[in-house]
């Protein structure tokens, strides 16, 4: 007889855990699409181009970072779009975030991006942390819906 206390406390393990969230068959072109508005934020972000931002965004929606300070402290902001994008100020230093093997869940209409970044200032690493984009799509077209991203200037590789 197979003792139903272990099977009992293995499906709770197992459950503390999300399943993927694709139930529906994905092609690789459903990733790339979701891709377009995060790649078209990092290209608005180079460009030092808030309104390019705004293109790629629901304005509902909210910028959130979590920034771990030197010292151990932290801090929450949050940030309309409208916020987000006045902050982008023209300037001569050289941007580029870079977001390795991100993963990308979809689910119909929504989905959702989550990876590693790092910030690059004039080529060399300023800060880096994960990025979670929340997509919407709404006739045939992805847009962010929220960005949440911690940040953090130690352990960063490019």
């Amino acid at each position: 007889m197979t003792p139903i206390l272990p099977l009992l406390l293995l499906a709770a393990a197992q459950s503390e855990k999300l399943p993927p969230a694709n139930p529906i068959p994905l092609d690789r072109s459903d990733e790339v699409a979701v891709m377009v508005p995060v790649n078209g934020i990092f290209a608005g972000l180079t460009a030092h181009d808030g309104q390019a931002i705004l293109t790629h965004v629901r304005p509902e929606g909210m910028a959130t970072v979590a920034i771990e300070k030197p010292d151990g402290g932290r801090a929450i902001r949050r940030m309309s779009w409208a916020d987000f994008a006045g902050g982008i100020k023209p300037g001569p230093q050289h941007l580029e975030e870079r977001m390795t093997n991100p993963a990308i869940d979809i689910d119909g209409d929504i989905a959702m991006v989550w990876g590693r970044y790092v910030l690059l200032v004039d080529g060399k690493p300023h800060h880096c942390g994960v990025n979670h984009f929340d997509m919407l799509r709404e006739n045939g077209q992805w847009k962010v819906l929220n960005v949440t991203w911690s940040q953090r200037t130690t352990g960063c590789e490019d």
